[in-house]
């Protein structure tokens, strides 16, 4: 589970070298191997994207955040 920002950057960096592997697979490897040999990469893709979402979509915690919370402005 990616617990901060950091983590996040170093989670969607796993991702793009694990996409850039595959990448390169697809030209290297021999099609009856391919599919065995590229399995384990896109599970791991997958698994890391869920928890980047599940990151990205949690909202804030005010006591975690320089940001001040949103007020409206009173006219």
């Amino acid at each position: 589970m990616i617990a901060n920002d950091q983590e996040l950057q170093v989670t969607q960096a796993r991702i793009a070298k694990f996409q850039k592997w595959l990448a390169d697979m697809r030209r290297t490897a021999q099609p009856i191997e391919f599919a065995a040999v590229t399995s384990g990469y896109r599970l791991e893709i997958e698994r890391m994207q869920a928890e980047v979402l599940d990151y990205l979509l949690r909202p804030l915690d005010p006591a975690n955040t320089a940001v001040a919370p949103f007020e409206p402005v009173q006219a």
